[in-house]
């Protein structure tokens, strides 16, 4: 196995970090201070007027405050061991796994808030309305304001393209997305229980406020699933997309060369790893390849392992 560049020969930086890296940091350290400030004044106002909606509601801004905690903490680990070579493709990953513990813990709060909604759909409970409206109206402002913090670099749509190719590189921070959904699942279920609440005061109908809850769950668990599923094939190495591989093959390939095993994973947000192994009747020098592909800035570590088509190798006509 060769090495590919200079920069490599010389034991260059493994450093994977989205480029946004710090903005992200100190935006989820600002929604954490915000939240749990949010936690402290509803728990405290509850214990004050006796009020068990400011409880529950400040007890369930907690177990948001925790998750976006462990957040902001995978952010200061993740810049804190970038350099670590202990960690064999740097620490660019950390934030998925912070992501897919948070869409763990969205999946739990979606089942619980399912669970309880159920429940008072069959027998609906007292609601406090006027109290009621106070906290969820306090908490949306808190709510869309995190979400005003965390939304300056949260891409949703897809990114940019190379030599034709248009596909999605997945640019995501996973940290920053599970951060927020978080506020957007607090900010969801304020505007739901906003509605459920003013139709129960205003036209009686107090069994909106466990329908809406329902809804809300739904919409929740939907979010939850798609984060688990992006986080978890980031952290089992699933081929990130077919579209930068192409953009690979198209590079290396040609009438005396093809690859024969090729490998590509992310190591950071919007950064990749590849290793490439190629047959050809005359084998370049791997810095040759490797400066074919590296054009692509988001390719941060490249291996490549040409071989002869001799020597029981088949030629690249019979090569796929």
């Amino acid at each position: 196995m060769a090495s590919l560049t200079e920069p490599d020969l010389l034991g260059h930086s493994h450093n994977f970090l989205g480029r946004a890296h710090d903005t992200h940091e100190r935006r989820t350290r600002y929604v954490v201070a915000l939240t749990a400030a949010m936690m402290v004044v509803e728990i405290a106002a509850g214990w004050l007027t006796g009020s068990m909606a400011l409880l529950a509601d400040g007890l369930h801004m907690a177990t948001h405050a925790g998750a976006l905690g462990v957040a902001a903490l995978a952010y200061a680990f993740a810049r804190k061991h970038a350099e670590n070579r202990r960690f064999t493709f740097g620490t660019g990953k950390v934030g998925d796994l912070a992501g897919f513990a948070s869409a763990l813990v969205l999946a739990l709060i979606a089942l619980g808030i399912g669970v309880e909604s159920f429940q008072r759909l069959l027998g609906p409970t007292h609601v406090a309305y006027t109290e009621a409206l106070w906290i969820a109206v306090l908490g949306l402002g808190v709510n869309l304001a995190s979400a005003w913090l965390l939304g300056g670099d949260h891409h949703h749509g897809r990114d940019h393209d190379h030599a034709g190719h248009d596909h999605d590189h997945g640019h995501h921070d996973h940290n920053l997305r599970s951060a927020y959904f978080h506020v957007l699942a607090d900010a969801l279920t304020s505007v739901l229980a906003i509605a459920a609440l003013l139709a129960g005061l205003y036209l009686g109908w107090r069994w909106m406020d466990a329908a809406m809850g329902i809804v809300g769950a739904a919409v929740i668990a939907r979010w939850s699933w798609g984060l688990l599923r992006d986080t978890g094939a980031v952290l089992v190495d699933a081929s990130p997309n077919t579209g930068l591989e192409a953009e690979i093959r198209e590079a290396i390939e040609d009438a005396d060369t093809r690859i024969v095993d090729l490998h590509v994973w992310r190591v950071g947000p919007g950064r990749y790893a590849a290793i490439v192994s190629l047959v050809s009747t005359a084998p370049l020098a791997p810095t040759a390849y490797a400066a074919r592909v590296t054009i692509h800035d988001e390719l941060v570590h490249v291996t490549v392992e040409p071989h002869h088509w001799g020597a029981g190798i088949h030629s690249p006509e019979g090569a796929g």
